[in-house]
């Protein structure tokens, strides 16, 4: 951005033109996936890496064309891991999360993580810590040595780790670092916020957040849809509790005066239904991409601040109608992938057609392979953007789900 005093955190909706996103290219924490291990990983194929790099560097080169500065996780980690103090920092947090209970394994796993430099430490902060890459001479005179279980890892891969929509997710212009439900994603939350905490590109402004990493209510991005300046849309699903959402909705009331209203969209608590973008996102003021039938499946409800710091909280009929009213357009058209068709909308639901990445008001990134889904949205006045996805999708995600928004324009309504 060229503007210096421009905050680095901006985020009033979910269209605004994207001006900074954080990504992170697929790397070899994808060639740790194993299929007896799949379900712990959250994974349900085994993706070639190779092409998917190739798919995911054409997204981040579609994004730099349509102005985007695209930032990489891998790379603010290395730059903050070149400091010795946020680097044992780091190590400590990671240590303290393992599933490794005895004091001097833990001893010997900092020990391999601290001789790294900090371009290798973050690989393997990412790619996983293999039992058999810890070898100390202080290890070898124990029984744990020579004895050890069969799963290969004393600290996991983060195969799900390109999926950053999840992790961090800004609002008005703070950042949400997210509790993961999974055991499995929990790491890349504490990385982020090591990252936001350290990294100059997030502390210039000074850095308060909306949520931090290690709290215990779970909430993850692809449930939160900043929908406008003054209205947040956050689905309470599989992975993002009640709880959750009602500690994130006070804060938003009590300390950022523009946003005055949590629409709460509750969606069937199944892995087909992850979160809520999986099923349902905005590509202009008044036009949404939704899942057919999903609209009837939803409980909805609205949350607004009371007096005294209290919310109120009121149920919601229609989908339609409560987004209209928050958004204050005079219609809202919902646009059923697959052209509404049951049979279509299901092949291209696997391939995520409904997880779109709007780039500016009616202007979305989806993959090239959801043909259908894609006629649709162009028939409807949407820009569609396409990039190869046939890697890609196997983590079960979209554009929406890769990418994390740190900085959009804001919008006239």
């Amino acid at each position: 951005m060229s503007d210096n005093k421009a905050p680095f955190l901006q985020v009033r909706s979910e269209i605004g033109p994207l001006k900074t996103i954080l990504l992170h290219r697929p790397s070899q924490e994808l060639e740790q996936l194993m299929p007896k291990y799949l379900d712990e990983m959250l994974f349900e194929d085994i993706p070639y890496l190779a092409q998917m790099q190739v798919e995911h560097d054409t997204f981040a080169q579609t994004l730099r064309d349509r102005g985007a500065e695209v930032l990489y996780f891998e790379e603010l980690l290395s730059d903050i891991l070149a400091s010795d103090t946020i680097k044992e920092s780091v190590i400590a947090d990671t240590v303290a999360g393992l599933k490794v209970t005895a004091a001097a394994l833990k001893e010997d796993i900092k020990e391999v993580l601290r001789s790294k430099e900090p371009r290798q430490l973050a690989a393997v902060l990412l790619s996983g810590l293999a039992k058999n890459s810890v070898k100390t001479a202080a290890q070898e005179k124990r029984l744990s040595f020579y004895i050890k279980d069969e799963y290969p890892f004393y600290m996991d891969p983060l195969p799900n780790l390109y999926f950053s929509r999840d992790y961090g997710t800004v609002i008005g212009n703070r950042l949400s670092v997210n509790t993961m439900k999974a055991y499995a994603r929990q790491r890349e939350s504490m990385l982020l916020q090591h990252i936001a905490l350290h990294h100059p590109r997030f502390t210039r402004d000074g850095l308060d957040t909306w949520h931090n990493y290690n709290e215990a209510d779970s909430i993850e991005g692809g449930d939160i849809l900043v929908l406008s300046d003054k209205v947040v849309a956050i689905g309470c699903s599989a992975r993002t509790s009640a709880e959750g959402i009602e500690i994130l909705a006070r804060r938003l009331f009590r300390e950022d005066p523009e946003i005055r209203e949590v629409i709460v969209i509750q969606i069937p608590f199944t892995r087909a239904y992850m979160h809520l973008d999986t099923v349902f996102t905005m590509v202009d003021r008044d036009k949404f991409t939704i899942f057919p039938g999903i609209a009837d499946r939803v409980r909805l409800f609205s949350l607004k601040p009371c007096t005294g710091g209290g919310i109120e909280i009121t149920p919601q009929e229609d989908l339609v109608k409560t987004l209209s009213r928050a958004l204050g357009v005079p219609a809202i058209k919902l646009i059923e992938t697959g052209g509404g068709d049951a049979l279509t909308a299901e092949r291209e639901q696997w391939n995520d057609s409904t997880n779109t990445l709007a780039i500016s008001p009616g202007a979305v990134i989806t993959y090239r392979r959801n043909i259908v889904s894609n006629d649709i949205l162009s028939k409807n006045g949407i820009e569609v953007v396409v990039i190869p996805g046939s890697e890609l999708v196997r983590g079960r995600g979209g554009p929406r789900c890769m990418s994390m928004p740190l900085y959009r324009d804001k919008i006239d309504w």
